[in-house]
């Protein structure tokens, strides 16, 4: 299968949250369109572990795919699952505990799971409970939930992780695409890293990564 090094998407969200949410770590929902167009087919079951707001899976519908979802806090799970009719393939849980849920097999995952900066202490794949602090374990938990994500999917299906380096001034870089990359490469097989460049950056952001595995 052949994979653009580069591709150039619109940076525009088609839908936002109610007042009072933030939506910074919403991608917009050209990205998973472009995925989903270009690499699935209709009726496709499409997962998304780390659902946020929902935006692959309202765009899985949009597109005649079956979403499935996972997420963590319950508000945003709350307005995911009321925006689709699928709802009830959207869950409120753990990712981690994906595994107890009997699902079909997955055809196809797109996803960004919530950042850390190497700094950090508060750990968002554990809520920030204060046993797993700290950005090992964040990225050992990553590690694990993929290795759930592996389980679920088909055999051969793709995965694609969205990533980006964070750098903040006089704080240390964190490159989240190489880690992503390396801890995620311990359950699937590396196929592709395409480069998004934004038609129109918001706020310097100019590009995103497109990390894309199979489950080989």
């Amino acid at each position: 299968m052949n994979y653009p090094d580069f591709i150039e998407l619109p940076f525009i969200r088609e839908t936002n949250p109610p007042k009072g949410f933030d939506n910074c770590d919403q991608y917009p929902e050209s990205l998973p369109r472009y995925f989903i167009e270009h690499y699935t087919k209709e009726k496709d079951k499409i997962f998304d572990p780390f659902m946020g707001f929902g935006t692959t899976a309202r765009v899985a519908e949009e597109m005649e795919r079956i979403p499935y979802g996972i997420e963590a806090d319950g508000a945003r799970h709350a307005l995911a699952a009321a925006a689709l009719e699928h709802w009830q393939n959207i869950l409120h849980a753990d990712s981690a505990d994906m595994l107890q849920y009997p699902w079909p097999k997955i055809d196809f995952c797109v996803t960004s799971p919530p950042y850390m900066r190497t700094y950090e202490q508060w750990n968002p794949l554990y809520g920030g409970h204060p046993g797993y602090k700290g950005y090992d374990a964040y990225l050992q938990r990553l590690g694990y939930i993929f290795g759930q994500v592996k389980q679920r999917m088909k055999k051969k299906a793709l995965i694609v992780v969205q990533a980006d380096n964070l750098q903040k001034p006089r704080k240390s870089y964190t490159p989240l695409v190489r880690d992503f990359s390396t801890v995620i490469s311990e359950h699937f097989k590396p196929e592709a890293e395409v480069i998004v460049r934004w038609t129109n950056p918001q706020d310097d952001y100019s590009h995103t990564h497109c990390l894309v595995f199979k489950n080989a």
